[in-house]
């Protein structure tokens, strides 16, 4: 059940909300007070949590231009005592102004408050309260309001001790680490600093509640992310207690969330604006920690790039390995070419570099994380729109299931926004000076996979079959031709009864020209599949008869399908 903190039900932008910047008492808290301890509520209890930060006393019928939201509005009756048929009505016109509840004395001016005010009221989850016949208002005036100011004090004095924490991790030059440290000693909660897209950058607390924490799926999915992509901003409860959701923004850029776990207590808009405060230091602490690893990551992925663009030929290999290992990379043993490509994105596929990039640092993030726990010593690093690693042979010699498994955690299980890649892996390779080579072939198998498999493939060099002689001619020109030539009118990509009739051939040679296969593959009739073979010999020739026609035609397919020709 959705238990996500709100002063109450719909969607009335004037409601009280967890995130407000004034701080008051819940409904709930307010008949906690002595002179409402006798009080009961008759109808909308499902606004108990709305937020009361003034009490008004209604003298006339008229109330509507002198209430405010998050108003407790108390009444002995006299006023409503001629109006019963329109009771309803001025309960939705309370709610609609954010009123937070209703306080009456019936007895004394109503012999009973109507049932149909009552079950609008229920309706709108809109508190309306019975009170006493012995209460003073004054009491409850006094009392109310001494609760709202004693909460506005603690707060204030919580936002000056969250300041100084704050100012202290920036004047001490702290990070995230840092930052996440001092703010799980202020809200007394687990912290934690995410990506867009849920990968966890550091944390803090007890150790306890973090491991419970992190175990709660309907937080984090199975690679240990956290599912930004269900987790609205605010306070909402987990299956182990409570958590609150704040964005990390800078210059319009989505670096993130911080987040607030307490398996203790119920998190509240106070730790949210906490957060909110926290969010501004761990946005600073991101773009610092971007803007040096941009630097460090270029002077690594500059040399990495002349070393697999074949510019260190004639350099002597035991300096390129020596160098290599002063950054912290072992070269020197089997090395498979893993290159990771984001997939052009279907809603923004223009986006500029300069958005693009913070993008990319993550996705290059993502990769050195994942890598870095499986072979620290692999290469991992960026070049405009791909990651390149290269990969060393796993110990149990099965670099497939290394693969999918670094892909997988990279990936994460989806959502988040994050962006689909496609991954090509090459031959494995046991001299330095066969890099250039693997590392072209890593690009075309990603390249090539993601033509044939669609976003998010992935394919090794040696799997693509004929894709692979296809990818070695240069001439793109020359194949665009040869398509031409061999399908003739099936070529022409922007005829759609052409697209159908090329679909209707590839189902046909993959089937190898088995009819009835072919026609319940395409659901259509026997009949029809035949008057469709005829139409396509009309076009291509003879290709039932004909079986190097039909390799041609299987080729040009295939070349048109890769090339987009």
């Amino acid at each position: 059940m959705d238990r996500t903190i709100r002063s109450a039900t719909g969607a009335n932008p004037a409601r009280s909300r967890a995130t407000d910047l004034e701080y008051g008492l819940s409904v709930s808290e307010v008949m906690a007070v002595p002179a409402l301890r006798q009080a009961r509520i008759l109808a909308g209890a499902a606004g108990v949590d709305r937020m009361v930060q003034r009490v008004n006393v209604m003298e006339v019928p008229d109330i509507l231009p002198w209430v405010k939201p998050h108003e407790l509005l108390l009444t002995t009756g006299y006023p409503l005592r001629d109006q019963a048929d329109t009771l309803p009505e001025l309960i939705a016109a309370l709610d609609q102004i954010g009123l937070a509840a209703l306080a009456i004395k019936p007895l004394r001016y109503l012999d009973e408050i109507p049932p149909r005010m009552l079950a609008e009221a229920e309706r709108l989850g809109f508190p309306v309260i019975e009170l006493p016949s012995h209460v003073s208002f004054d009491d409850v005036i006094n009392q109310a309001l001494v609760g709202v100011l004693n909460r506005q004090a603690a707060a204030l004095a919580r936002a000056e001790e969250v300041h100084r924490a704050l100012v202290s991790v920036v004047l001490a030059g702290g990070g995230l680490t840092e930052l996440t440290r001092e703010m799980a000693h202020v809200v007394d909660a687990a912290v934690m600093v995410t990506t867009p897209d849920g990968r966890v950058l550091a944390q803090a607390g007890e150790e306890k509640e973090l491991a419970v924490v992190s175990a709660d799926r309907a937080c984090f999915d199975p690679t240990g992310r956290f599912r930004t992509d269900v987790e609205p901003f605010g306070v909402r409860a987990h299956g182990a207690g409570w958590h609150a959701v704040v964005p990390i923004v800078a210059d319009r850029v989505d670096h993130g969330r911080v987040v607030a776990f307490s398996t203790r207590r119920k998190l509240d808009s106070s730790d949210v604006h906490a957060l909110e405060r926290a969010a501004t230091v761990a946005a600073l602490a991101i773009v610092k920690q971007l803007a040096v690893a941009a630097v460090e990551g270029k002077y690594r992925s500059d040399y990495l790039r002349d070393l697999l663009a074949g510019r260190m030929e004639g350099t002597d290999t035991a300096v390129i390995v020596a160098h290599c290992s002063s950054l912290g990379w072992d070269i020197e043993r089997p090395l498979a070419v893993v290159v990771a490509e984001l997939d052009p994105s279907p809603t923004s596929p223009s986006t500029s570099s300069v958005r693009l990039r913070p993008v990319l640092e993550r996705f290059t993030a993502a990769w050195q994380t994942v890598v870095s726990q499986v072979d620290p010593t692999a290469p991992v690093v960026g070049f405009n729109s791909e990651v390149v690693v290269l990969l060393g042979m796993p110990e149990h010699g099965d670099l497939d299931r290394r693969v999918r498994e670094l892909v997988r955690r990279v990936a994460g299980d989806g959502g988040g926004g994050r962006r689909s890649f496609s991954t090509g892996v090459s031959r494995v390779v046991q001299r330095v000076e066969q890099l250039p080579e693997a590392y072209e072939q890593a690009r075309k198998a990603a390249r090539v996979g993601r033509r044939v498999q669609g976003s998010g493939a992935l394919a090794y060099f040696d799997s693509l079959g004929v894709h692979r002689l296809l990818s070695q001619i240069p001439d793109v020109g020359e194949v665009r031709r040869f398509v031409n030539e061999t399908l003739r009118d099936l070529a022409h990509t922007s005829d759609p009864e052409m697209a159908d009739l090329r679909r209707t051939l590839a189902v046909l040679l993959e089937t190898n020209l088995n009819v009835a296969e072919t026609a319940r593959r395409l659901h259509f009739h026997y009949n029809t599949l035949r008057y469709r073979i005829s139409k396509l010999e009309r076009i291509l020739g003879p290709f039932t008869r004909d079986g190097e026609l039909r390799l041609n035609l299987a080729v040009a397919l295939r070349a048109m399908e890769m090339h987009d020709v």
